[in-house]
Formats: structure tokens, C-alpha cells, sequence
């Protein structure tokens, strides 16, 4: 009887880190800094990507935790925008009543 043979045990402390989970993060540290928009895209993109890197069978690389930071600050980003361009245009949106309301006196 032959047993089903198991998939080798990959150790993770010999496995390179995944060169997309790095610049995922870095691009996440670098989008709430320099690069706003583009830097949140970009680790949104390379953070997924980096994600299923690290989680085939086997591991081809480590860095799981790097790629799930740089996906979890890159959403944060985008929703701090999402926000921001709601208040820039509840503010326009404001002024032009006001000036409306104010001209007509």
C-alpha cells in the first residue's frame, strides 16, 4: 500500500524574501510620505502579488508579513483619500452656496 507522499517541508528561514513584499511596504511608507496616490497602488498591486508568492505550495519566497502590511497601509491610503476628496468637495460645495446666498443681498 503506498502512503500519498506529503509536499516537502519548506523551511521559511531559508527561503529569500520576496522582493515584491519589500517594495510593497516600502512603497506603503513611501505613499504616506512623498507619493500619495501612486505609492498606495503600487503597494496594493505588489502586496497581492507578494501574497501569492509566499502562500504557494511550496513557499517559493518569505515575506507574508512585509506583503500584508503594505496591503493593509496601501487600503488605508486610499481611504484616507476617498475621505479627502469628499471634504474638498462638501468645502466647494460650501463656498459656492455661500457666495450664492451672500451675492444676492
Amino acid at each position: 500500500m503506498d502512503q500519498p507522499s506529503l509536499p516537502p517541508q519548506v523551511n521559511e528561514n531559508l527561503l529569500p524574501n520576496s522582493t515584491l513584499a519589500i517594495v510593497s511596504l516600502v512603497s506603503a511608507l513611501l505613499g504616506f510620505t512623498f507619493v500619495p496616490v501612486i505609492g498606495g497602488i503600487v503597494a496594493l498591486v505588489t502586496g497581492y502579488m507578494a501574497r501569492s508568492e509566499t502562500r504557494s505550495m511550496p513557499p517559493k519566497a518569505s515575506g507574508d508579513g512585509m506583503a500584508t502590511a503594505g496591503i493593509i497601509m496601501g487600503w488605508i491610503q486610499l481611504g484616507l483619500l476617498v475621505v479627502g476628496v469628499c471634504c474638498a468637495i462638501a468645502y466647494f460645495v460650501f463656498i459656492l452656496g455661500w457666495f450664492a446666498t451672500s451675492s444676492g443681498q
